[in-house]
């Protein structure tokens, strides 16, 4: 899988791009966790989001925020971060200018940044929100969401508690047009630590190439 280095708001922006051989296959962008903490794309959750959908037949980039590896520049408190994962975007489409159904899947911190994209991006045409840290970030500016999508948490999960996720959900349901998608996978911590990655996964992958048959927003 190629490692591509790409030009960011501060500089240039280190990723991994794995395109497919069609032309025209739907395209996924994947974020990852927070990058004060250890986040990187290299990170097991966002990494086997990435296999997910590439196994599905999605060209995927996954890369790191500002700062994190080989990425220029300093942490920007997620208004940064989310600049560079709109110019992560605006890489991937340049190159795949024929695809007709665009992903947004992010981890934690990077789902908090996924949502946030999509609010932007009216091209975006599905979204996976895993253990979306509700908790310790405002979502309020999901108003309204303009695209349906999933959003999955464990309810073991200590950093993001799942009482703050089923009330981010509650919003989200009132909203017409969308549908959102909950799934709590039982046992699970914040990182899906084993068995429970193959589980999350799993239903990723159900969520998606049901939304890919329908193919509806």
């Amino acid at each position: 899988m190629p490692e591509v280095i790409f030009p960011g708001p501060e500089g240039r922006l280190e990723g991994r791009y794995h395109p497919q051989k069609e032309k025209d296959a739907p395209i996924a962008i994947i974020l990852h966790p927070h990058p004060q903490f250890g986040g990187t794309m290299n990170n097991r959750v966002v990494y086997n989001l990435h296999y997910a959908f590439y196994n599905m037949g999605f060209t995927v980039l996954r890369f790191n925020f500002r700062g994190v590896g080989r990425s220029q520049g300093e942490y920007d408190q997620g208004i940064g971060e989310l600049s560079d994962a709109a110019s992560a975007l605006d890489y991937l489409q340049s190159m795949n200018n024929n695809s007709k159904h665009c992903w947004v899947a992010g981890f934690s911190f990077g789902a908090w940044i996924g949502m946030q994209l999509l609010m932007r991006r009216p091209e975006i045409t599905g979204f996976i929100s895993v253990s979306p840290p509700a908790n310790m970030y405002d979502f309020s500016f999901l108003a309204p969401c303009p695209s349906s999508g999933l959003i999955i948490n464990g309810t073991n999960d200590r950093v993001a508690p799942p009482a703050d996720t089923h009330s981010l959900v509650e919003k989200l349901h009132e909203q017409k047009g969308i549908t959102i998608t909950h799934q709590e996978i039982e046992g699970a911590g914040h990182f899906f630590e084993d068995p429970h990655m193959d589980t999350m996964i799993g239903n990723v992958t159900e969520y998606v190439q049901r939304r890919m048959t329908e193919n509806t927003r």
